[in-house]
This record gives structure tokens, sequence and C-alpha cells, in this order.
């Protein structure tokens, strides 16, 4: 294994099916503190312990899921409230979206944008997560129908996710899953 690549985990992941809000994600939403300060805990594991491991794989499934039937309160649990969301820079040079969205009413009109194009039809499938200690990177595959054509399509996505105490601070997102894992210095 090349010197660069010690210490990344690269785990499949399945579709979480929920339809609802986990028994984890109400009390993480009720008591914000709580579940930073579990965050932080299981953020000081270095990447590849079970335990790491098992929080990080449970919380993309259920960030998808949550983002799949729009629950954007669900989706950015345990964000920092300053996070920083970068949509693809296709979207941005073709005008359908701003260069950066701040905090949690920014990706909210991120989201309202992208239902505009799609109509809010707009899915993501997770694929795999890399874990890079103090960056995340989940490839997932996305099906969306367009809003005025009605022509469906299917686009690979990839979100490369910062953390500072196992919080997100920023998210870049790629259309492209080899773009997305140069970014950190991966290949497939």
């Amino acid at each position: 294994m090349p010197e660069e690549n010690v210490g990344v985990v690269r785990i499949p992941l399945l579709p979480w099916e929920g339809a609802r809000r986990t028994l984890d994600q109400r009390v993480s939403l009720r008591f914000p503190r709580l579940a930073a300060a579990t965050v932080r805990r299981v953020a000081a594991q270095p990447p590849g312990s079970r335990l790491r491991t098992a929080v990080l794989v449970r919380a993309v499934r259920l960030s998808l899921a949550a983002y799949n039937r729009r629950d954007l309160d669900a989706v950015v649990i345990g964000w920092d409230p300053g996070f920083e969301y970068r949509p693809g820079e296709e979207w941005v040079r073709a005008g359908l979206a701003e260069a950066s969205y701040r905090g949690r009413d920014g990706y909210r009109r991120y989201v309202a944008s992208t239902a505009e194009v799609w109509g809010g039809e707009n899915y993501l499938r997770p694929v795999e997560l890399v874990d890079l200690g103090d960056r995340v990177v989940i490839l997932a595959e996305g099906s969306m129908r367009g809003q005025a054509s009605g022509v469906p399509l299917s686009q690979s996505f990839a979100l490369v996710t910062t953390l500072r105490d196992g919080r997100p601070i920023s998210h870049q997102e790629y259309y492209d899953h080899e773009e997305a894992l140069a970014a950190v210095g991966l290949e497939r």
C-alpha cells in the first residue's frame, strides 16, 4: 500500500430505506449538544476502528435517506452550524447554483434550487464511503427526472466532507467519482 494511503478505509454502502426519522435522529435533533459530544468521542477513534466505521456508515446511510425524503433537519444532524456547502462546478458554471452556501438556511436554499430543476425527483443511492480521518468521501448514484422535460437521468454523485472534531465543516459536490477521489489524492 502506498504511504499516502495509510489510514484510508473504504467501505461499501447499502441504502437505508427508512421512511421516517429513527430514534437516534429524533434524540440528536432534540439534544444537539449531546449529539455533538457523541460525535467528538467517535471522531477521536482512528479510521478503521469498528466503532468509528459503524457510526460513519450509519450516519451516511441515514443522512442520504433523510435527503431522499427531503427531511433536511435530519440531513444536517451533527453538521457544524457554520458549515459551507459547495455545489458541483457544473451547476455553478451553468448559473443554477451559487458557488457556496453557508449554514442550514444556505443548504435549504441550495436544495430548493435543485428542486426547481428536478422538481423534487432527485434521489441518491449510496455506493461507498471512504474514511480518511479528517475527510470523508461519499460516493453515490443519483437518479432524477427533469422538471420541464420529464426526462429521467442517472448520474454519479460524490461528496467530499471535511471534518473538525468529527463534525462536517465543509462539503464539496462532484458529479464524477474519479474526480472526487482524485481531489483527496486517491484512485478508484
